[in-house]
């Protein structure tokens, strides 16, 4: 609905404002991603591959179109299904999904209500295929698959929706896995908000475990994860699946007794320095209780600058290497909070609205692809001085640029803003989707 109020600001009284230019968008950067999903076939994909179990015969907006609305409302940063009622006439949204209109926010949600375990099997399997088109490109030597869980906060009544004391909140508590080396999200699964961290994990990761060892037998394997996931069954799954493993063990008085030579040592280097900081690593075989042989557990005691009172990190770990590797690697696991504050702030990961678990499921599966779209974008086709920025500022330089639609018999012209500073970037990015090279089934 168009707010055709005039009003005039305070400041400048000369000046009108109303909601009634035309032919207007403030979303041009979606040009650039639509190419991009169309030199990867990813609109193609979605067709084949995703579809609701619809009885009925006929749709104006089919499951797909619908998918891929989504897909680009979140990259644009809307993440409500509210926003298609305003977008219905947008002009860029219209071209890039080449419709003469989106679908309202009835039918988005309507879309959402029908999906269920099959279409979340469809994501899992569209993740799986995408990955590949991606390794086509640019095949990886290594994956580092970070795990982790966060919560979603939700506010009403969702099914499964609990409280979580880790987090002292209510919501959700999924499982992710991303790549700690590219930012890709691997996997995620919705889990309800009372589940412990490792809850699930082995089932979680076998399927990826899985694709990696036959599909991609020549990338190496290896896995990080904090002190939530220490269980032996995810040890013994990483030693029979060729994984190398980095999990952080909780410190306990068993485990300090382990390291009286590590003490020993930092006494040693501390003897005529007690202010500035100090720190040793050694390494040591333990088995806890449960497990049932021996593991190498590396550790590191450092002493604080201006501190009296030393600190200790375990990690157990099936890596031959130095002590001071693993609990280096293990420490750079840090870099994926980021990616997952990117997911929610920047992807809405938290909108999971609907009262069915099962709808949210599949809620965050496609705020999953559209976070990986973006992230396989953010790579392969920005100019190299922004593909390490965020999407917010990614949507700010390229993405939220004004543009205004001019319709002849044979063509529409979208006229950008004449005074874009990242005019250059743009054109940079159209440039690089041209030249990937994609193989396309």
């Amino acid at each position: 609905m168009s707010i055709v109020n005039t009003l005039s600001p305070e400041s400048n009284r000369q000046i009108k404002i109303n909601f009634n230019g035309g032919d207007l968008s403030s979303d041009a950067g979606l040009l650039l991603i639509k190419e991009f999903v169309n030199k990867l076939g990813i609109d193609k994909l979605l067709s084949s591959v995703s579809k609701t179990n619809d009885p009925a015969l006929f749709r104006y907006h089919t499951d797909q179109e619908n998918l891929l609305q989504m897909i680009y409302m979140i990259i644009a940063g809307y993440f409500e299904d509210d926003a298609s009622g305003e977008l219905t006439n947008d002009p860029v949204f219209k071209s890039v999904l080449e419709k003469d209109a989106l679908a309202s926010q009835p039918t988005v949600s309507r879309f959402f209500n029908r999906t269920d375990e099959d279409t979340l099997n469809q994501s899992l399997t569209i993740g799986r295929m995408l990955r590949k088109k991606i390794y086509s490109i640019q095949v990886p030597q290594a994956v580092i698959l970070d795990l982790d869980s966060t919560l979603l906060d939700a506010y009403g009544r969702q099914e499964g929706r609990a409280s979580n004391f880790h987090y002292q909140s209510n919501g959700y508590h999924p499982l992710v896995c991303y790549d700690g080396m590219t930012g890709e999200l691997v996997k995620i699964q919705l889990r309800d908000g009372t589940q412990y961290s490792c809850t699930g994990v082995a089932d979680f990761l076998h399927p990826i475990l899985d694709e990696y060892l036959n599909v991609y037998p020549a990338i190496r394997i290896l896995l990080r994860g904090d002190s939530g996931f220490a269980t032996p069954d995810l040890y013994k799954q990483c030693e029979e699946n060729c994984t190398s493993y980095v999990i952080r063990l909780k410190e306990n008085g068993i485990l300090r007794e382990k390291a009286p030579h590590l003490l020993d040592g930092l006494d040693e280097i501390t003897q005529k320095n007690k202010v500035d900081y100090a720190v040793v690593y050694g390494e040591f075989m333990y088995k806890a209780g449960s497990w049932p042989y021996e593991r190498r557990v590396v550790c590191k005691v450092e002493k604080p600058e201006n501190q009296m009172v030393y600190m200790y990190t375990f990690v157990v770990t099936n890596m031959d290497s130095s002590p001071e590797y693993p609990i280096k690697f293990y420490y750079k696991r840090g870099l994926m909070e980021n990616f997952i504050k990117e997911s929610k702030s920047g992807f809405g990961f938290a909108s999971v609205s609907s009262h069915a678990r099962m709808v949210n499921a599949n809620r965050l599966q496609v705020h999953a692809l559209a976070y990986n779209i973006f992230n396989w974008f953010r790579r392969l086709a920005l100019p190299a001085n922004m593909r390490k920025q965020r999407i917010d500022t990614v949507r700010l330089k390229l993405m939220k640029i004004a543009v205004k639609a001019v319709r002849s018999a044979r063509y529409t012209t979208f006229k950008l803003c004449s005074s874009c500073p990242y005019k250059k970037e743009f054109y940079e990015t159209l440039s690089n989707i041209g030249k990937l090279n994609v193989q396309l089934e």
